[in-house]
């Protein structure tokens, strides 16, 4: 593996510190199991999914720079998205089709020893509740071999729900990570099943540590 990308952009930084304290202000932000995230070297987080808040919290939480696989409609909110993802190094990818350039630049992030943030379950979750999560962080897992760190983020459905103009209402917010996981599977294609088998994994464990949390989330779900 390459060094890891000293480069943080100025968008990305100056949000971080302007959001950290906001968020433990006036959301009770909270952060548990900072002890499993690697201090150095590649690794992929991956989370639940309820709105765009997600992305804002998980951010603040990790204190190094994660690039976020998003889909068009996130990419493209409005006409200024664009720019935005682009100068705090988002990676956007299609849910309709195989996208094999997105999983390339998202291998890429991780052979120069940077984090790639994934939310298995694509689009956002209608009810709150997680859903069954898609391949493509198994792909990225079993491609580049580094840790996946799973993720609960709780607060943010709610912050959200029935909401106008996505202004969040003051509700407390928490992430809390649990222990990497390793895929190594040498000399073994990336075939459908163990893909299957793979996001099963991970989405077992993000289920769990919402258990954890106190957060409502039904039982692993199954591929």
């Amino acid at each position: 593996m390459a060094g890891e990308p000293d480069r943080v952009p100025v968008m990305y930084a100056g949000l971080k510190r302007v959001l950290s304290p906001f968020l433990r202000r006036f959301f009770a932000f909270h952060v548990s199991g900072l002890e499993h995230l690697p201090e150095r070297g590649p690794f992929i987080v991956a989370a639940n999914h309820a709105n765009y808040l997600d992305g804002v919290v998980l951010a603040t939480a990790i204190p190094r720079k994660i690039s976020f696989l998003v889909m068009p409609r996130v990419y493209r909110a409005t006409r200024l998205h664009p720019y935005f993802h682009d100068h705090v190094g988002s990676i956007p990818i299609s849910l309709a089709r195989p996208d094999p350039g997105a999983i390339r630049r998202a291998l890429r992030v991780l052979e120069q020893g940077g984090v790639v943030g994934i939310f298995p379950e694509g689009p956002f979750s209608q009810y709150g509740k997680l859903v069954r999560g898609q391949p493509g962080v198994a792909l990225v897992a079993l491609r580049s071999g580094v840790p996946v760190v799973p993720a609960a983020i709780s607060g943010t459905f709610r912050a959200l729900a029935a909401r106008r103009f996505f202004v969040p209402r003051r509700v407390p917010l928490a992430v809390r990570f649990g222990k990497p996981i390793r895929f190594t599977q040498p000399r073994q294609r990336a075939t459908q099943g163990l893909r299957a088998d793979v996001t099963g994994r991970i989405m077992e464990e993000i289920a769990a540590l919402l258990a954890a949390d106190g957060s409502r989330a039904p039982a692993a779900v199954s591929q």
